[in-house]
């Protein structure tokens, strides 16, 4: 067989190596384009700039480019289908892509396609001082930007008070993504709805709660395909997720089959095909109701190391298949493992981090708990508040994988890891941004 040459934007060392254990693998060369640190660690982000040094890098490759995949949120995410497009390989077609990712346009076509599932929205413009008039949703309720990093500048507010706090942090760092995503969207027609709506627009949603889980899949060739539903299990707190758990199990099968019918509604409705996505439900279980969250239009890295733990395969392998235009195949429960998680390790409060785990710690925390992956999110010397992708209520300091024989078995192990990673802190100094409001 013909070695394929498969380009990864912002490829990692950690996902070379899940990449590199798909069946097949020996056929295939992988190849970085652009760094991690340029693409994904980054508070600022230059679209442009940052797609014509994708379309050197790819130009000047001494060879065939077979395939390219993304695993990472925007710039990557929207970058993808646009230099695979000037290829002619195999992805989703930018439009679609940008349906689900712009989160008022997401709305809007979920409005259309599966009303049931929509909570109420309404787009507003955060440098709008009369902004809270416009918006017909009771408190409390989200305000985020309709393009972000994970939950980074997302805030459930409570009240006008809270309402103007979370804009004066919005007005300061929206821009930082919604000036390139405007970039992104300048390269379709948008409907007259979506006239007003760029990059800096914000979106305020209806607050709903229950039990969220998320099914990942593939459509290819018009064929929805689904290859796993996972828990996601928030904190106490109910404002992050603390633990992916795969397979899911908070939710009755039942429910998850009224979530995989409705996302490829959805799928369909927008014309998403040839790519890779998860989708993320809430269900109310008193009234029976399922409330869409968001469709992330990739597969998610996070989920990797869990179906390898449980299927015996990462998701990396449907997501090869789809990029070299191929039907896409995924093992069911061939892995080591019943059930796997993924599980974060958070920090309240803007500090100096002094300590992390050093690779003496991983080897013993892997020798307590076979096939347990740590993967650190911070170093030593960094400021919290200064890392880039956080979300707007704690830090995520690092993240553990790890496969158990139950759900109960794997809460146990959370707990007891947490407590045992020799993290250490020291308070930080105050800066301009902490004088000025910022967290």
């Amino acid at each position: 067989m013909e070695q394929k040459n498969i380009h990864v934007l912002g490829l990692t060392e950690v996902q070379r190596h899940e990449l590199e254990t798909v069946s097949g693998a020996e056929n295939y060369a992988f190849h970085n384009v652009l760094d991690y640190e340029r693409l994904v660690e980054t508070a600022e982000i230059d679209f442009e700039e940052l797609l014509a040094a994708a379309r050197r890098q790819l130009d000047a490759f001494d060879g065939t480019v077979d395939a390219i995949i993304a695993h990472w949120d925007f710039p990557v995410s929207v970058m993808t289908p646009i230099l695979a497009a000037e290829r002619g390989l195999p992805s989703p077609s930018l439009e679609s892509v940008l349906k689900c990712e712009h989160k008022y346009w997401s709305r809007l076509v979920q409005r259309a396609s599966i009303p049931e599932c929509v909570p109420g929205f309404a787009a507003f413009d955060p440098f709008d001082d009369h902004a809270l008039d416009s918006i017909d949703l009771d408190f409390p309720f989200w305000v985020k930007p309709v393009k972000a990093h994970s939950s980074n500048l997302g805030f459930k507010v409570k009240d006008e008070a809270g309402f103007h706090e979370a804009l004066a942090e919005i007005r300061e760092h929206i821009e930082e993504i919604g000036d390139a995503f405007d970039a992104a969207l300048s390269m379709v027609d948008l409907p007259p709805e979506l006239q007003q709506w760029g990059g800096n627009t914000c979106l305020a949603e209806q607050f709903v709660q229950g039990t969220q889980a998320a099914p990942e899949g593939t459509v290819f060739r018009g064929t929805v395909r689904i290859h796993g539903v996972l828990d996601m299990h928030k904190d106490s707190d109910g404002t992050s997720f603390d633990r992916l758990d795969y397979p899911a199990s908070s939710v009755p099968e039942e429910v998850q089959q009224r979530m995989i019918d409705a996302t490829e509604r959805y799928m369909k409705h927008v014309g998403f095909d040839n790519g890779c996505f998860n989708s993320e439900f809430m269900w109310d279980e008193e009234a029976d109701r399922l409330w869409i969250i968001e469709v992330n239009t990739r597969i998610s890295q996070s989920h990797s190391d869990l179906f390898a733990k449980v299927d015996g395969a990462s998701n990396h392998e449907v997501a090869i298949d789809i990029a070299l235009g191929r039907e896409p195949r995924m093992p069911h429960r061939q892995g080591e493992y019943a059930v796997a998680a993924q599980c974060m390790v958070f920090h309240d409060e803007d500090a100096v981090v002094t300590r992390v785990p050093d690779e003496e710690d991983k080897k013993a925390l892997a020798e307590r708990h076979p096939g347990t992956v740590l993967t650190l999110m911070a170093h030593e010397g960094d400021r919290l508040s200064d890392l880039a992708g956080q979300d707007s209520y704690r830090y995520i300091v690092g993240k553990f994988y790890l496969g158990a024989s139950s759900h109960e078995e794997l809460g146990r192990f959370h707990e007891r890891i947490v407590q045992e990673l020799p993290f250490e802190y020291a308070s930080a100094e105050p800066d301009d941004d902490d004088e000025n409001g910022g967290r």
